[in-house]
This record gives structure tokens, C-alpha cells and sequence, in this order.
């Protein structure tokens, strides 16, 4: 009762860090075997990756099986469609077939760049970063579709999990940073509602789901905390030069939280009635009765 994932598995595609991360680790909860995918490697190095950070895929499959999965680690650049090919293949001869796909590869916190730079005209932002954005946020996720929903539809039942930026409903009526970036979060909410269309006739289901203000390793980075002392950022009187977050921020949630509401939506055998749709976090938090690891619901999206 306490593992209902396992014996299933699932791939978490861009499982570094964030979200990801937090995903595989709740697959893991539920003692789900997670296959972590990403460009950053303890063994072969992350020399493609536009990151220079410290997470590795290694690292997360490591903490997926400390808290009761089976984590396997495995460097995929998904822009690479030859090495998405190879993964399918290495994933049908270990397994056969996969349960759960989560597509949140991203890559491109960087180059969507800081606040001050958010709403520059598609005129005057940098072409080939743009450019970058777009490939990063959406080829990789129809790269890996492409080449690994074939053993997610292998046998009925599949969930795939596309993860953006704010819900369709939300993206519809808001201009989200930049042109590159607003194209890419509602692109991914619309792949949701698509794929699952296609997957529908193989009793498969799709969602997008969107975190709220998420307190990821780059987050509490910019903020010069941890996620046990995340509320000091908060704090506008703190010694140093770090910049104090919004009140906003007391409205954030952990990457784990996000990845509860995945996990929960992989063990309903109900999980059809979620097909197409597109939801936050907080609304799964709601429907399937847990919380954050804090013991509270955030709601980001709440007021918006």
C-alpha cells in the first residue's frame, strides 16, 4: 500500500535538477523504478549542457533509491535524436515498456534572462538565443515523444506528463516574459491536450502540469539559501548583498511538490478523467490530499 508504483517504471526526461528532480524523487516515494535523464553526468561530464552546476543525473537516481525507488542514471542530450533513439532502445531491452513519461526538459533558465530583461520586443531580443528557447523547451520534448511514447503505449494505461509554466487557461490570457518563452509554455500545454488525443485510443492519458514558484536549486541559489532556510530570503533586513524575494516567495513550494502530485496521478487507476487537461500543482495537491514537504498546500496560482 505504501509503494504503489512498484514494479512500474517511468522516465523522468531532464531529471538534473528542479522540477525534474523533484518528480523522480516522488516516483521513487511510491517505489517507482525512475530512469533519471539529463545532460549533466558525474561520469561523462556535462559538456553539453548550457548549465555549469553541480547536479548530476547520478546524484538524483541516488536519491530516488534512498527513499525507496530504484534510480538507473542515464546522460541523454534530448536535442540529440539519435541519443533519445538509443535510450528507447536500452529502455526496451531492460523493461519492454514504461508506465510514466515526464518531459521536463528545459535547459534555458539563462538565456530567458532576469527580470529586467523580460517583456524586450521580439525585435530587439537576441535572435539566436530566442531561437535556443524554442529548441530547448520544445523540440527535446517531441524528440523524446517521438521516440519513447511507443513503449508507453506498449501496454495500456500510460501517463505521460508534460511540465510547463502556467496552466493553458492562465497562458491564454497572459503575455509570459517573451515571445520565445510565452510560445514555449503554451506550445507544451497544447502538446499535452494533443498527445493526449492520440494517446486516448490506447487507453493512455496526458496532462500538463505547472509548479508554482518553485524553489529550485538556482532559486535558493539567487537567494543564498537552502531549502531548510528558504523563509530567510524572505527577510529584508538579513545581513549581506543577496537580493530579498518578493511576498510572493512565502507562497512557494519545494520541487518535491510537484512530483507528489505526478506520483498520484501515475497510481489512480482513475487517472483518465485528468487526460488533456492542464493543471498547477496545487490543484492535484487538492484532488489527491497531500502536501508539500512542509505540511502545507502552497497555491501560487491562486489569485491569478
Amino acid at each position: 500500500m505504501n509503494a504503489p508504483l512498484h514494479g512500474k517504471v517511468a522516465v523522468v526526461a531532464g531529471a538534473t535538477r528542479g522540477a525534474g528532480r523533484g518528480i523522480a524523487v516522488a516516483l521513487g516515494e511510491a517505489g517507482g523504478t525512475v530512469v533519471c535523464t539529463g545532460r549533466s553526468s558525474r561520469v561523462h561530464g556535462n559538456a553539453s549542457s548550457d548549465y555549469d552546476r553541480r547536479e548530476t543525473v547520478e546524484e538524483t537516481a541516488e536519491i530516488v533509491t534512498a527513499v525507496g525507488g530504484t534510480g538507473v542514471a542515464i546522460q541523454v542530450d534530448h536535442l540529440d535524436a539519435d541519443q533519445v533513439s538509443g535510450l528507447a532502445d536500452r529502455l526496451r531491452r531492460d523493461f519492454g515498456h514504461i508506465a510514466v513519461l515526464v518531459n521536463d526538459i528545459w535547459g534555458a533558465e539563462i538565456l530567458k534572462g532576469t527580470p529586467a530583461q523580460w517583456n524586450t520586443p521580439v525585435w530587439e531580443h537576441d535572435l539566436d538565443a530566442g531561437l535556443r528557447i524554442l529548441r530547448l523547451g520544445l523540440d527535446t520534448h517531441l524528440i523524446t515523444s517521438h521516440h519513447l511514447l511507443p513503449l508507453l503505449v506498449a501496454e495500456p494505461g500510460g501517463l505521460l506528463v508534460e511540465v510547463t509554466d502556467g496552466t493553458a487557461h492562465y497562458n491564454a490570457g497572459h503575455y509570459r516574459i517573451s515571445v520565445f518563452y510565452d510560445l514555449v509554455k503554451n506550445a507544451v500545454n497544447r502538446l499535452a491536450f494533443s498527445q493526449g488525443h492520440e494517446l486516448a485510443a490506447h487507453d493512455g492519458t496526458a496532462v500538463a502540469v505547472t509548479p508554482g514558484w518553485l524553489r529550485s536549486e538556482m532559486m535558493l541559489d539567487n537567494y543564498g539559501v537552502t531549502e531548510s532556510t528558504w523563509r530567510d530570503a524572505l527577510d529584508a533586513d538579513r545581513p549581506g548583498h543577496l537580493p530579498t524575494a518578493p511576498p510572493g516567495f512565502a507562497s512557494s513550494e519545494s520541487p518535491l511538490y510537484i512530483g507528489r502530485g505526478i506520483a498520484a496521478l501515475a497510481a489512480d487507476p482513475l487517472r483518465a478523467r485528468w487526460n488533456q487537461r492542464s493543471v498547477t500543482s496545487a490543484e492535484l495537491a487538492r484532488a489527491y490530499r497531500f502536501t508539500d514537504t512542509d505540511g502545507t498546500r502552497p497555491d501560487a496560482w491562486a489569485d491569478s
